[in-house]
Formats: C-alpha cells, structure tokens, sequence
C-alpha cells in the first residue's frame, strides 16, 4: 500500500467513523434541556431513548460529589444502547444487564415512550429504581422494560444511580469541602437528579412532569421511601409505589455522618489514601477492588445533614415527607425459614427461637408464631424470617404514612410463586438467573413468592425471562398486577375495570387493616396487624 493511499485511509477514518454514528433519518427524536437525543423504534412502535445523560460523569474530581449538571452538546446525540452499568462486583451472579459492562461513567437513564405520543402529551410518568442492595443492578435489566408499561399509555424511565463505596462513601474531608456540610448518600442525591431531569425533560417526550410516579423493588423500594422523605425531592413526586422494602427497620439503617466518617477514615487509613486526593487518583477498578476485600465494612445511607435532615423514619412520624398515595407491599416469602433455624422447624425448637429473639415476650409471640404441627412450625418461622427481614419495615412505613400524609394508601401481600424452570437441574435464584452446578443440595422449593419474584408480572415482562416456565396462571397474575399499577400510576387509585376490588388500606375503627392478595384468585383479606404491632412494639421498646 502506497503512503499516499494510507494517509488518505487514515483521514477518512473520522469521517467514516461520523458517519456510521449519525442516526437514520427514521429514528425517533427529542428535544432535550442540554441537546437532540435519537432513539429508536421498537417492533410494537414504541420508542425508546438508551443511556441519555442525566448528570456529569462521576469521575475524577466529581467522584463523592453530588451530581453535577450535564454538559451541553451540538447536533444529534445517539441513544440507542444502554450505557455502561454503575461500578459493581457480581454479587448477584444471576441478574442480567444488555449493557457493555460497568464504569464509574454511568449517569444515564432510559426512556420509553408510546408509539403515539406527542411531546406535551401529559401522559402519567413511571421513575423505576433498580433493586440489588445498592451494591448492584441497573436499569438495563430486562425484568425492568419499559415497553410493557409504555403500551398502556405510560412514559417509563430507568435510571443508574452509584452504588457501594462510590454512592455512599463520607469521609471528613469531603464534609468540609461541601458547601451544605454533608458527605455520603451520592447514590440518594443521583436518583433525585434523575427525578430532576424528569421535571425539566419529560414534557418533549410525551410525559407530564407534573404526574410523576416512583417506584422500586428492594433497595429501589428504600430509595422511594428515600425520595418521598429528602426535602431535595418530595415536591417532584405525585405517587409512590414500593416493593419491599422502606427506611423504617435495620434492614439498611440510617446512622448519623459522624459516625460513617469514622468507618470512612478507618477505610482510607487501612488500604493506605491518607487524604481525599489519594482516594481519587485510585482507579475506580482499585477502589472498588478494595471496598469489596473481607472485613471491609459496608458503606450506605447516613443522616448528612441535607439529604436527610434527619432520621427518614422521624420525617415520616412528623408529616413532613411528600404527601401523595402509597401502594406498597411485599411477597410470601421474602426469607425462608433456615435464615433463623437450621433444622427444621418443630414445636420444640421454634418455641427456643422466640425466647432467644423475644425474651420475657415468647409466649406472646408464640400466639403469633404458632408450630403446633410440623407444617404450621415451618410457615411460621418462614413468616417471621420474612417479617424480620423486610416485611416489617414495609408495614411500617405504609402505616405511618397513612396517619400523617392525609393519602390514602394500598397494601398488599404478593404470593404468586414462580413456575419451575425451564432448564431441569438448576436452582433458581433471586434476580431472575438460575445457578448450575456445584456440590450443594438443592434447596427446598418455595413455599411463596421468593423476594424480586413479582418484578416481571408487575412490569409486564415475563416473556423478558426465558428462565421460568410460565403458564396461563402466571400471565394471569401479570395481566391483574400490571392493571392495578397502571391505574395507580395514571389516577393514584389501583382500581379499575376487570380488576377485584383493592380497599384503601385505612384502619378502622376496630383496629382492622384490609389489604389485597395479589394471587391466582386475587382478592381483598384482612392483615394480619397482630403480627407486626408486636413487631413494632419490640422495636420501640428500650434496649437493656
């Protein structure tokens, strides 16, 4: 090959390479605050925006910053992939991403929109927070799609947001160098940028900002009841949806910042960063090697001082979060009997756990927790593994809502188990995967709906899993969960057409609660408040 020829290829190569990014001229299109996305166009018409920005890169500089706004661009940005997923380590092996994989440039989020819509359409809006912990997950996960919702006329957004170390870390020198005196809870602030993004952006993609519906699954359902809370977010939201999971229990506890300063000090002492600048020049590969090492102690929420002004349960008791309807609730079988017992489950030694986890209160628990028979010993334990877990921190912050928002709110218990799997030989596991292989015994089947069971009937995505079995009775489920979501996003009430009657969940005058049992036969049942009163009380009451 001549020189010249090669000097003249090299040229070329920007402009080819221009060109092979420039969108056809049928993609979709949106007018946003900082430039022009492109999308595309899914077979059902819908349209869907992938890894539009939301916030600055979180890296360099910026890392343990709250986000910072996006920079403007010219001409027509692509977004029809999803961006990079958040640092993280496979903690849940099963969960599935389309993505290339993970960054510490990773404040993007996803929007789907109905194939008719119109920029200042007013259609409702769902904001979906991803479950994992907050150490894991993105919203490239098929179990949340949007296009499912986006078919019933709702304009979906998923949404990133830093996790672990880099979502949470506090340190004193990053409380000094904030103007508002706090460190710690990014991952909180990214979601609320997210929701902020919503109220400036949603309009040109159909959406009305104005009717703004969150919602989430596990750690996403702590960050609803997060954002409800944050006086940097309450004002953005017209309805909560929350599965499993709220800050009213030690399930993720919520500490003042001087203390997770200290656990961030003994952090940086212990992998050698002796200062702030230290701890940025690490690579966000070495840093998030290092957070995850034995022994290296969890990073999450605190109580900063602006984020949250205090304790989320205390802004809650004092009528102070964003009042708007509430539908929450949480599965069967969110834990499993051998969380707390090892063997199984008899009168002997289900009577033996309720004394070592409920002294001088055994016998009241044990009217609760009963185990007369070796079937009833095991629901039991299984029902206060699971209430122990999630389920009470769930109960808790429906029902406080409902005494100082002045909204109405709707419970529900969710008890569809899955189907077997397709594949034979293999466990099912909770974000939707299966594991293979290895020496370990099977565990037991399920006596309920597992934790994350109910993503994919609720968004309307089962056919996104290939790993289950489904059947007409799990469509069934789908098609009955997914309408009482729709109606909630759309008018703040799950009740419509086709659908049993959901009661608010206001408790009457004799000390009753209705909820509703998402099941096969779907129908109304009273709640067993009995249960978590007791668990409340025991919370409440001082340590010794």
């Amino acid at each position: 090959m001549s020189t010249r020829l090669t000097i003249a290829l090299l040229a070329a190569m920007p402009f080819a390479a221009t060109l092979a990014q420039s969108p056809p001229a049928s993609a979709p299109r949106a007018q946003t605050v900082n430039g022009t996305v492109a999308g595309i166009t899914l077979p059902s018409g819908v349209k869907a925006f992938r890894g539009v920005p939301f916030a600055a890169p979180p890296v360099r500089e910026n890392r343990w910053r709250p986000p910072q706004p996006v920079k403007s661009w010219t001409g027509v940005r692509l977004a029809d992939r999803f961006a990079d997923q958040c640092m993280q380590a496979r903690v849940f092996g099963d969960m599935m991403f389309r993505n290339a994989g993970v960054s510490e440039d990773c404040l993007y989020l996803n929007v789907w929109m109905p194939a008719n819509a119109q920029p200042n359409a007013a259609l409702p809006v769902l904001v979906y927070y991803y479950g994992g912990g907050f150490v894991a997950g993105d919203g490239s996960e098929p179990r949340y799609d949007g296009e499912s919702m986006a078919k019933r006329g709702i304009v979906v957004v998923t949404t990133s947001y830093r996790l672990g170390v880099f979502g949470f870390f506090s340190h004193p020198e990053l409380t000094a160098e904030s103007p508002h005196h706090a460190s710690g809870n990014y991952s909180l602030m990214d979601q609320g940028a997210a929701l902020q993004w919503v109220r400036d952006n949603i309009a040109r993609f159909g959406g009305d900002p104005k009717r703004v519906t969150i919602a989430g699954e596990s750690a996403g359902s702590f960050a609803v009841s997060a954002q409800m809370a944050s006086p940097m977010a309450r004002d953005l939201i017209a309805g909560a949806i929350g599965e499993s999971g709220a800050f009213f229990s030690t399930t993720i506890s919520t500490p003042m910042r001087d203390s997770t300063e200290k656990v961030g000090v003994a952090f940086a002492q212990k992998i050698g960063a002796p200062n702030l600048a230290a701890l940025r020049a690490l690579s966000a590969t070495e840093l998030l090697e290092l957070a995850g090492r034995p022994g290296t102690p969890r990073f999450g929420p605190n109580v900063d001082g602006w984020f949250f002004p205090d304790v989320p349960a205390n802004i809650f008791a004092a009528g102070k979060q964003a009042k708007v309807p509430l539908l929450a609730g949480w599965n069967s079988e969110e834990s499993n009997a051998r969380a707390l017992l090892q063997e199984t489950p008899n009168s002997e030694n289900v009577r033996a756990l309720l004394a070592r986890l409920y002294p001088g209160r055994a016998d009241e628990a044990a009217k609760l927790f009963p185990a007369s028979t070796p079937d009833e010993a095991l629901q039991s334990v299984t029902n206060l593994a699971s209430d122990r877990f999630i389920g009470f921190s769930t109960w808790k912050w429906l029902d406080v809502h409902a005494k100082t928002s002045g909204k109405p709110v709707y419970r529900y218990l969710y008890a569809r188990p899955r189907p077997p799997t397709v594949e034979t030989g293999v466990t099912p596991n909770l974000a939707g995967g299966v594991t293979r292989g290895g020496n370990a015994p099977p565990p037991p089947p399920a006596r309920g709906a597992v934790h994350s069971a109910e993503i994919e009937y609720a968004m309307g995505n089962l056919a996104t899993n290939k790993v289950f079995a489904w059947t007409d009775d799990d469509r069934k489920v789908s098609q009955t969960m997914q309408g009482y979501f729709e109606n909630f996003i759309k008018k703040g009430n799950p009740n419509g057409p086709g659908l049993p009657n959901w009661p608010v969940g206001t408790v009457d005058a004799s000390g009753n609660a209705q909820r509703i049992r998402i099941d096969v036969e779907t129908k109304a049942e009273p709640e067993p408040r009995e249960r978590y009163l007791f668990q409340d009380q025991v919370a409440s009451a001082p340590r010794p």
